[in-house]
């Protein structure tokens, strides 16, 4: 049995060395010789990313004249000889409320409120946070708005603004209550 063991041993040592006498690199010497010469070329120079200039945004500055391929319009003007028809005017001399600070794109009605007499205040928030009770009779906004009726979801108002002629003329507006999506 032993010299069935030595056999298989002497088999093994057998094969081994013939795999390493038949490896000793002979297959790989194109591939030496190629990376030896891949190495002696010089090598190459990559050229540096070009500056580019910051790009400047042209302002347009002459939208608002006329197109230069379009027709002159003749301009009439009708209004010159009238007078103001209106004798609307601000009261100047009156002292002028918190609220007529803020433009009325500023301001919201964020709800409303009941006295015990009956009568009905709307509650309004300025740009900077705070709230405001509005009666009818009370001004707001910067165009002498007076306020001229208060409901739950509304404040009716009565602005008087300039005409472009030298008078005044009253023009409504409104608020509406402020439905919070919740």
């Amino acid at each position: 049995m032993a010299a069935k063991h030595a056999g298989k041993a002497w088999l093994g040592v057998c094969l081994v060395s013939l795999l390493t006498a038949c490896s000793q690199g002979s297959g790989f010497s194109d591939l030496d010789k190629f990376m030896a010469d891949t190495r002696a070329k010089p090598r190459g120079h990559v050229e540096p990313l070009p500056e580019f200039k910051a790009y400047e945004a042209f302002s347009y500055s002459a939208a608002d004249r006329r197109a230069p391929f379009e027709p002159p319009v003749d301009v009439q003007l009708t209004m010159v000889d009238e007078q103001p028809v209106s004798n609307v005017e601000p009261n100047l001399d009156r002292p002028k409320e918190v609220l007529e600070n803020f433009d009325l794109k500023q301001l919201d009605m964020v709800g409303t409120l009941q006295g015990a007499s009956g009568n009905l205040f709307a509650l309004i928030q300025d740009t900077v946070g705070g709230i405001h009770r509005v009666r009818t009779g009370n001004y707001m906004g910067q165009n002498y708005g007076r306020v001229i009726g208060v409901n739950e979801t509304r404040i009716e108002l009565i602005e008087i603004v300039p005409n472009g002629r030298g008078g005044w003329v009253e023009r409504p507006r409104s608020l509406t209550l402020e439905e919070e999506e919740g």
